[in-house]
């Protein structure tokens, strides 16, 4: 299988993006961790709200209007659709972190690479070696064993398979945000495709916010400043180095790659809030590391 697109790479920039954003997406988890004080959907409509605001002086001078943009083949209903896509993951991903350790949170929602095999395969059309399904079914048990093992620490974490139920559908939607992702990005810019795309994912998180709190959320002082933190690094920097490389890069090799952020967010959680997984769970994480190691160990063929 072809790691790149044929046109033209630009090799030492995508690299660089690539390691800048992984591990802004590392401490993503632990900037949510200090804003526990307002709801998940809260912090996520914070989140999207400042990473629109922020790119609005990069967008205006190089922006395409919808109709140019449905022009170049980038409809704009697939706009919407990865914007609702990429508003629901985090908010979903938010909400798990209330629940769930960092390190179960992290592993959980960047299982991604195991889903998008299944998902290609019934949606592409696209047949895998048997190693490959091994790898799937490794990940699935390992993900089943975390639940369970995180759910038997009713000290720390009293509602920890909620929060692992959470990030899971949270590595779902955003199955579903890569792929209509990479489709859109081969007609569109990088920066019409992350403003059109955040901005519907910040309406969306606003939406939720305001309906579950059923009026204007409550916001301290703190979550706004971890907001803003949110929106700068693990989604324009994190996100944006994403939807800039998967023009010239397969997205089942991102979503692999994106695996780092449970490793980079385990270390710092033990570090800074003094989170040790226990040995069942440690366990867990690694069969699910290796279920996504063989997955990756794969031929691609188109089915007849």
């Amino acid at each position: 299988m072809n790691t790149y697109n044929h046109s033209e790479i630009p090799v030492a920039k995508v690299t660089l993006l690539l390691v800048v954003g992984l591990l802004t997406f590392g401490f993503a988890p632990i900037l949510v961790r200090y804003a526990t004080d307002v709801e998940a959907l809260t912090l996520a409509a914070l989140r999207t709200f400042f990473a629109v605001l922020f790119l609005i002086p990069f967008w205006l001078p190089k922006r395409l209007p919808l109709k140019k943009l449905k022009e170049n083949g980038a409809k704009p209903i697939w706009l919407i659709a990865a914007g609702i896509s990429l508003g629901l993951h985090f908010s979903l991903w938010i909400w798990s972190l209330h629940y769930t350790s960092v390190a179960s949170a992290s592993v959980l929602v960047t299982i991604h690479p195991v889903m998008l095999i299944v998902a290609e395969s019934l949606i592409f059309k696209k047949k895998f070696r048997p190693l490959v399904w091994i790898g799937v079914f490794i990940a699935f048990g390992g993900s089943v064993l975390l639940g369970i093992s995180d759910d038997t620490q009713a000290g720390q974490f009293p509602n920890a398979l909620l929060g692992n139920i959470l990030a899971l559908s949270a590595a779902v939607i955003f199955v579903v945000y890569f792929m209509i992702g990479r489709t859109i990005r081969q007609h569109t810019e990088w920066i019409d495709y992350v403003f059109y795309v955040y901005l519907y994912a910040a309406i969306t998180c606003i939406l939720l916010a305001i309906i579950w709190s059923g009026g204007w959320p409550y916001i301290s002082g703190v979550a706004l400043l971890v907001g803003i933190g949110l929106a700068i690094g693990p989604t324009i920097i994190g996100h944006g180095s994403m939807n800039y490389a998967v023009k010239y890069v397969s997205p089942t090799l991102l979503s692999t790659l994106i695996l780092s952020e449970a490793v980079i967010a385990a270390i710092a959680a033990f570090f800074i809030f003094d989170e040790v997984p226990a040995p069942f769970s440690i366990a867990a994480m690694l069969i699910i590391m290796t279920g996504v190691a063989f997955s990756w160990t794969r031929k691609v063929t188109r089915k007849k």
